[in-house]
């Protein structure tokens, strides 16, 4: 059910499923729209831009796989597409002294081997 996110992903793309009855916007993937119960969806880019709705930063590896990124800042990041549109991911290339709650973010991606991350970073330069 979320092939198309990841290939999306894989070219650069943050893809959302769409209701085609309402126009509803979900993430994570759902098969029926919570809003009409449809289940006609279209996947749609994302701008790639939203804030920061919650954060936590991770200071010990819950993994060991995880080891090598401590610390590192996990996020609810709000989409402008819709309210409460949101996606847990990660801040980086970001000072985490400058993170707050409401802080603009853009998207980035992360490749790790064949894949690539989405992920997100504080916006650069002036805010629309």
């Amino acid at each position: 059910m979320s092939q198309f996110y990841w290939e999306g992903a894989r070219h650069g793309a943050l893809l959302l499923q769409r209701c085609r009855a309402c126009g509803w916007y979900l993430h994570p993937p759902d098969p029926t729209c919570p809003r009409c119960l449809s289940d006609g969806f279209d996947h749609v880019a994302a701008s790639g831009r939203g804030t920061i709705f919650a954060f936590t930063i991770a200071r010990q590896a819950f993994h060991q796989s995880f080891a090598d990124h401590v610390p590192y800042v996990l996020a609810l990041v709000e989409l402008e597409e819709q309210a409460g549109l949101r996606v847990l991911s990660n801040i980086i290339e970001s000072d985490h002294a400058a993170l707050a709650d409401g802080a603009p973010v853009e998207l980035t991606f992360e490749a790790r081997g064949q894949w690539k991350l989405p992920q997100f970073r504080l916006r650069r330069g002036p805010t629309p």
